[in-house]
């Protein structure tokens, strides 16, 4: 068990909105800028706040969160509210809305014809995370997987999420740069593109080499990637928090110079040194110039209140900790009094076993759960079929619940379809027991542009039905 000060955790929940703020107001006007700059500070008037997507879906996010709890909430609750709320069609977010209208799940509406899913919106929202789960990264990498699936499949940009998070919520307890990113690659696959970015800019900076020279070489190690892309964008933040030094401004400036998605990266910098540091952290003069208020560019507001200033986000962040702390049960307590955070715990942050289960999954699957069991679908290749052709399907059955289940299965295909495939699946019994069913669907003369197979799971003995949407596009 380790003890927080709640005033504490709720400075650095408050900085890390200020410091989102200032560095995407900051970064906003250079957004695309693809050479190296020399920027000073702000280039908008004092008081000005640019709107910034970054924080938007966050808000987004937080309402979800309240309305479904911490139990209960994952990728297909998130897509929905991103359905309902988040209007951008640009990029990995107009192809993942427009797989999941198609009726295609997350992780399977990121991955499918998605060019983008290396790119840079998820890991730019991942404070909200790491903020109701203070100290504890595999809780924040959790929500963050259901997150940046939706619009990344299990991408570049899924594994970038999961450094962030992770480096993000362990900065309430550690506020060693160093430290704190090595936590960060931890959570993530050692040989993917955005740890082998990371790892260039810190062996470039135990080596001495200028920050420059560490900034064009991300570029050209990312070329074949292309612009507004995770790895080297992760990179420039990493640049800022390294050479940097702890120094709110010279970091910042730092990482939006290199250039590129200049409003994420220095967001997600001004977030990360605005926990570790908290409010002392950030310099005043630019904690007065940006101020209070948060202005949204992305939200449908006709519906719900959303935050309108960083205090107001604080406070509602705040009031979710403990349930979610709770919910995943957290060795973490709240308290008025001194922190406690012992040395064991710290070391324990490195621990990448949970991060490897939730990252070691195919991008095109998805998860459907129903009380005593859950099940995963998952796709060789692309969901799709032509007439009379057909396609593999297969399901991995988890047992939720210390009883051994005999599990009933009965395909419901549309006009023309036809199915081979076994009518019953075994669950061992223990927790997370599993089994695998296959299927093989061919379709008829006739194939919609969207053709939808439910496989209808029934267990002797429960009154829950499963009901697992199989989704096949024409």
């Amino acid at each position: 068990m380790i003890k927080l000060n709640t005033a504490a955790v709720k400075d650095k929940i408050y900085a890390c909105w200020v410091g989102k703020n200032i560095g995407g107001t900051m970064g906003a006007p250079y957004e695309g800028r693809r050479e190296l700059m020399d920027i000073k500070g702000f280039s908008t008037p004092k008081g000005t706040v640019l709107p910034n997507d970054d924080l938007d879906l966050q808000l987004a996010w937080l309402l979800a969160m309240e309305e479904n709890g911490p139990y209960n909430l994952n990728a297909l609750i998130l897509g929905e509210y991103w359905i309902n709320y988040i209007t951008p069609h640009w990029n990995e977010y107009g192809i993942g809305k427009c797989n999941m209208k198609a009726g295609l799940l997350p992780p399977l509406s990121g991955e499918y014809k998605n060019k983008w899913k290396h790119s840079n919106g998820a890991w730019i929202r991942s404070e909200i995370w790491a903020c109701m789960a203070p100290g504890c990264p595999d809780i924040a990498i959790r929500y963050a997987l259901e997150d940046a699936c939706i619009d990344h499949g299990m991408g570049e940009g899924t594994y970038a999420e999961f450094f962030t998070a992770a480096l993000e919520s362990a900065a309430f307890v550690v506020d060693d740069l160093r430290t704190l990113i090595s936590i960060g690659l931890s959570k993530i696959p050692e040989d993917c593109r955005v740890a082998r970015s990371v790892k260039i800019v810190v062996d470039n900076y135990d080596k001495g080499i200028d920050w420059i020279t560490t900034r064009n070489q991300l570029v050209e190690d990312s070329a074949d990637l292309g612009w507004f892309q995770a790895p080297a964008n992760v990179g420039f933040v990493v640049i800022g928090l390294l050479y940097g030094e702890g120094d709110f401004k010279k970091s910042m400036l730092y990482a939006i110079n290199c250039g590129d998605d200049t409003d994420c990266t220095g967001a997600t910098l001004g977030s990360i040194l605005g926990i570790a540091f908290g409010s002392a952290g950030i310099p005043e003069d630019w904690k007065e110039y940006i101020g209070d208020q948060i202005v949204t560019i992305s939200l449908d507001k006709t519906s719900r209140h959303f935050a309108d200033t960083c205090t107001e986000l604080t406070e509602r962040t705040y009031s979710m900790i403990v349930p979610v702390l709770m919910a995943n049960g957290a060795d973490v307590e709240l308290t008025n009094g001194p922190q406690e955070i012992a040395k064991e715990y710290v070391d324990s942050l490195f621990d990448g076993k949970k991060a490897k289960f939730l990252y070691d999954r195919p991008g095109y699957s998805y998860s459907v759960d129903f009380i005593h069991a859950s099940a995963r679908v998952e796709f060789d290749g692309e969901p799709e079929i032509r007439a009379n052709e057909s396609i593999g399907v297969r399901i991995r059955f988890f047992n939720k619940k210390y009883e051994a289940k005999h599990l009933h299965i009965r395909l419901l295909l549309p006009d023309g379809f036809t199915a081979a495939y076994a009518k019953d699946v075994y669950l061992f019994h223990q927790d997370d027991a599993s089994a695998e069913w296959n299927a093989v669907i061919t379709a008829g003369e006739q194939v919609e542009a969207i053709n939808r197979v439910i496989a209808e799971v029934t267990v002797m003995g429960h009154p829950t039905v499963g009901l697992i949407p199989i989704t096949i596009l024409g």
